[in-house]
């Protein structure tokens, strides 16, 4: 029945410490009641005093005064211990604070320790000499791809690249538009004849040197 709605049972978040901070702020908030209601009938028995000492009763006055005084010692004790059950909060939720960071610096030791056996020093090592052939071999390939242009075909590359970055365009040379004109059936005919006597030719010409 516990499980009625299909909801898995959640393993419970709250922590000793939370609940130790519960208990020290709910005896500080008592404290703090305490205090505000002492304070209020303070002022009343104050006054009360002074009404006494109006009427004449110096006596009923003064044990009053002297209640107030007993009163006053009390807040000023409470006022203490709610300084100290605060403090106590304090200490405890920074200890949480650190406990957070000290795990997170466990963590991120064992990410790197994990890294560090995945990629060695050699495949390091490795990796920056394959690098650096790479990079030796494109050197190599401008070298080569420099010394096949012309002076004419570096001073156009370098007016080309200029133009690009004051963001002109290089003059190039126009498509024509106009379709090419196509040749005539006629000398196509001529043509292939031509290709065929020549060919007929070619073995006559090559008996008679021998000859």
């Amino acid at each position: 029945m516990g499980n009625v709605f299909g909801r898995k049972s959640r393993s419970s978040r709250v922590t000793e410490q939370d609940k130790a901070i519960l208990q020290l702020k709910q005896q500080r908030d008592k404290l703090k009641q305490y205090q505000k209601r002492i304070t209020l009938q303070l002022e009343k028995e104050r006054l009360l005093a002074k009404q006494l000492l109006k009427d004449g009763k110096k006596q009923k006055a003064l044990l009053l005064l002297k209640k107030k005084r007993y009163q006053d010692q009390l807040l000023e004790k409470t006022e203490g211990q709610i300084s100290n059950l605060e403090h106590m909060v304090q200490d405890i939720e920074f200890m949480q604070i650190e406990m957070k960071v000290v795990e997170g610096l466990k963590i991120g030791n064992e990410c790197l320790k994990s890294m560090h056996e995945i990629m060695s020093i050699e495949d390091v090592e490795k990796i920056l000499d394959e690098t650096q052939e790479s990079i030796e071999y494109q050197r190599q390939i401008d070298e080569m791809l420099a010394g096949a242009l012309t002076q004419e075909d570096e001073d156009a590359v370098l007016a080309e690249l200029e133009a690009i970055t004051q963001g002109e365009d290089v003059a190039l040379p126009e498509v024509p538009t106009e379709p090419i004109p196509e040749i005539p059936e006629a000398a196509k005919d001529e043509s292939e004849r031509k290709r065929k006597h020549k060919i007929y030719e070619s073995p006559s010409e090559a008996s008679d040197s021998t000859e």
